[in-house]
């Protein structure tokens, strides 16, 4: 009996997609289609965005973008939330319109939906471990927590657990402190 094989899909198939409102990414060749954020969403990510943008205000080490392309292989490319690279990798990485291997720091929020959340958190997880990523963030909007993923290897193994009560850091951002809480206000 013969076996069906998927084609793996390329870098190069990504960009031909069609601009229809959908985020598509690939991730080890396998096609993940998602719709635009919701509002809740995209007031989380800009209460990161600007968190972090002030610590790097006073502490300029690098550069934090929202929603980049990140090309990790010709069969990996994904469009993370957030995404910070430190000064000292920006030439190597970050150079042209998309960011072309791992982040130092790359921080997802948990879209609802079971598809959403096992991409998230199984897939992009061992995604961002397998090329390097040093830290991941996943943010839950929903059960208001932040999960803070640290490199092992290449494996990002889970660090924190924090909910509104907390304060997060980060091994990147030396010196970053944040309450929780102010993340999650819309």
């Amino acid at each position: 009996m013969a076996t069906h094989i998927e084609p793996l899909l390329t870098i190069a198939d990504l960009d031909s997609m069609p601009d229809d409102g959908n985020r598509y990414e690939l991730i080890e060749g396998e096609l993940f289609v998602s719709c635009s954020p919701s509002l809740t969403h995209q007031s989380v990510a800009g209460n990161i965005f600007l968190s972090v943008t002030t610590y790097l205000i006073e502490n300029p080490i690098g550069k934090i973008w929202m929603t980049p392309g990140v090309i990790f292989s010709e069969y990996s490319g994904v469009i993370p939330d957030l995404v910070f690279v430190s000064h000292e990798r920006r030439n190597e990485i970050a150079s042209g319109d998309r960011v072309m291997g791992a982040p130092d720091l790359v921080i997802e929020i948990v879209s609802p939906g079971a598809d959403n959340e096992r991409r998230d958190r199984l897939a992009k997880r061992q995604l961002y471990g397998k090329f390097g990523v040093k830290e991941y963030w996943i943010v839950d909007f929903q059960k208001r927590t932040i999960e803070v993923y640290l490199l092992h290897g290449q494996m990002l193994q889970l660090h924190a657990l924090l909910t509104e009560q907390d304060e997060i850091t980060s091994s990147v951002l030396p010196g970053y402190r944040c309450k929780v809480e102010t993340l999650f206000a819309i």
